[in-house]
């Protein structure tokens, strides 16, 4: 699965998701991005964004969603709190995800919305 990791979250997380093909919006030069703009690119090239903006699901028209976007509901970017989402978000990532927003609680629980 090709997933693109948002500017917010740290790089390091890219070793819980072994297997996947990941890359960083600040690797592809696309950290300037604003949030739509960044979604319409991350559509063309990859099948999940995953970031822990969890504003993006009041910012963005749920029903028209061009990828499957993955919201860790994380108190901060700490790589040390990101690191309890790693079997929660591998398992999701196991199978391909709808396009829609997928919220992962801190206790594992996926809210598809």
């Amino acid at each position: 699965m090709r997933i693109l990791l948002d500017h917010c979250v740290p790089r390091r997380l890219r070793t819980l998701l072994a297997g996947q093909e990941v890359k960083t919006a600040r690797q592809l030069g696309w950290d300037q991005l604003k949030n739509g703009e960044l979604i319409a690119k991350a559509a063309a090239q990859f099948d999940v964004f995953l970031t822990i903006d969890k504003k993006l699901q009041f910012e963005l028209n749920l029903a028209t969603l061009p990828i499957a976007i993955v919201i860790l509901d994380s108190p901060s970017n700490a790589f040390a709190e990101l690191v309890a989402f790693g079997p929660h978000l591998q398992s999701l990532l196991s199978n391909p995800l709808a396009r829609a927003l997928h919220v992962i609680r801190t206790d594992g629980r996926v809210d598809r919305l």
